[in-house]
């Protein structure tokens, strides 16, 4: 499980890509005491480090992770977000997620003030219902509020910490991201189906 609380912000070394995986290496600044086989959101995709050496880190990537997250795109050079999982006896800063990425949203748009930036994202139609105004829903593995809702569009309000300690500093109009909605709400329309 992750929080969505960012740990270090990482630069893509390398991508290999063969067959129906690829391969990306990322030199993570301060991961020092990685363990092999343990779990890494990557921009909110859990990843396996398939191999290390100090703070540069090797995850296998299969095709359905590509083709379902904004992993796709990815290029050496590209600095993502990097949460390892939470202890048990950790805190939960931001909201319980799993880093099973449910779709990809799209910066549509950003208006930036003094002290904060709005941006505005349009979500998959099929993850609406999941989406709520002042609920979390996780973007590239950033828990976030939901500060406005209009259909498809959802905006968050992002202050200085996260647009410096994340790659939202950076993001652009048409920029995506990867989406994880509220799994408590999936759980409880499933149940609610099946009653």
């Amino acid at each position: 499980m992750f929080t969505g609380i960012v740990e270090t912000l990482g630069a893509v070394v390398a991508v290999e890509h063969a067959g129906a995986r690829s391969r990306l290496t990322i030199e993570a600044p301060g991961l020092t005491d990685l363990v092999h086989g343990e779990s890494i959101a990557v921009n909110g995709v859990c990843l396996t480090v398939a191999a290390h050496e100090g703070s540069s880190w090797t995850a296998d990537v299969m095709r359905i992770t590509l083709e379902t997250t904004a992993l796709a795109g990815i290029a050496a050079g590209d600095r993502v977000n990097l949460e390892r999982a939470m202890p048990a006896n950790g805190r939960l800063g931001g909201h319980l997620m799993q880093g099973h990425v449910d779709g990809v949203a799209t910066l549509v748009a950003r208006d930036s003030q003094p002290e904060w930036d709005d941006l505005t994202f349009e979500i998959p139609a099929a993850l609406e219902r999941y989406v709520v105004r002042k609920g979390s829903i996780a973007l590239n593995g950033v828990s976030l509020t939901v500060a406005e809702l209009d259909g498809l569009r959802a905006t968050v309000s992002l202050i200085p910490t996260t647009l410096e300690e994340t790659t939202f500093g950076s993001f652009q109009v048409g920029d995506q991201a990867n989406v994880e909605v509220d799994v408590i709400a999936k759980y409880v329309e499933k149940m609610m189906v099946k009653a």
